[in-house]
């Protein structure tokens, strides 16, 4: 990993952009997230561009839905009205057939952070959904474990605002804040929830930027009785991050990312196990959904 490309000044131009209205790439793609299904191709017409999205079940790669003509939502969670859905879109068959979710790196921008729903604190972005549910190898829920989700601005900049944090031991803060003035202040865009008793925690957040040598990515942890059980990161469909960071009006100023999943050194070769299932909301936010799958 290398330190995060900072563009000063940038923040404040991004936020009055927030309420303008953007265009959006119609992709059509057909099956939902978690069922498994054969891929189609899909055309973006704000790029020209061709994406292709596929499932193979809930621990595979994932699938991407976007509304036809629909328009993406900016300007934070604040603009959100969709409901979180139901816990259906995580089912793919009548027969549980999973692997297990793998360890990655903690990475050095993590913290110990609080129990949120809301996790943006007013940031900026595409505003999204993240819905996680956590079973084990047999495809029972798992009730009463913490997960912990953290991830960057659009920017490419974490928050580095450690007050009251226990577990600081591992956070590099210059590289991770870039010694961001606002960021340092700001605990944006880290959580912890608990499963209920579907094995599911839902966060409302803003959709990752990029930082230079990295894949987009959202970092996540399960603890379960306070002792760790899984530490990982899940990532996004790269034809899906091309077209919001070059079309989307909260990340189009920072522009395509320079690294994807696959060149991500992170994410490996298997890198299609650990993406997202996205879906567009009604109201134009996006939904990322997730199974994680422990022993």
């Amino acid at each position: 990993m290398t330190k995060p490309i900072l563009f000063n000044g940038r923040r404040k131009t991004l936020k009055s952009l927030a309420s303008l209205a953007v265009a959006t790439p119609v992709i059509l793609l057909t099956g939902c997230g978690g069922s498994g299904g054969s891929s189609s191709s899909s055309t973006s017409t704000s790029t020209g561009s061709t994406s292709t999205g596929s499932s193979s079940g809930s621990s595979g790669t994932g699938t991407t839905t976007v509304a036809d003509n629909g328009s993406w939502l900016s300007g934070g969670t604040d603009s959100m009205t969709a409901d979180f859905p139901a816990d259906s879109i995580f089912e793919n068959s009548s027969t549980c057939s999973v692997e297990l979710t793998g360890q990655q790196t903690e990475g050095p921008c993590y913290f110990d952070s609080d129990y949120l729903d809301d996790i943006s604190e007013g940031q900026t972005g595409l505003p999204m959904q993240l819905c996680l549910q956590l079973i084990d190898e047999q495809c029972n829920p798992l009730s009463g474990y913490e997960i912990e989700v953290w991830h960057c601005d659009v920017e490419g900049i974490y928050s580095g605002d450690t007050t009251g944090s226990s577990d600081t031991n591992g956070f590099n803060s210059s590289f991770c804040t870039g010694n961001d003035s606002e960021a340092l202040q700001s605990r944006w865009f880290r959580g912890i929830a608990v499963t209920d008793s579907s094995g599911r925690v839902n966060f409302k957040t803003c959709f990752p930027g990029w930082y230079a040598s990295r894949a987009i990515h959202i970092h996540f942890r399960v603890k379960n009785n306070n002792n760790d059980e899984l530490i990982s990161q899940f990532g996004f469909d790269d034809d899906f991050c091309t077209d919001i960071c070059t079309s989307h009006s909260d990340y189009i100023n920072h522009g395509a990312p320079d690294t994807y999943l696959t060149n991500d050194t992170v994410f490996g070769s298997d890198y299609n196990e650990y993406v997202f299932n996205l879906e567009q909301n009604d109201d134009g936010s996006l939904l990322a959904y997730k199974r994680i799958i422990i022993s």
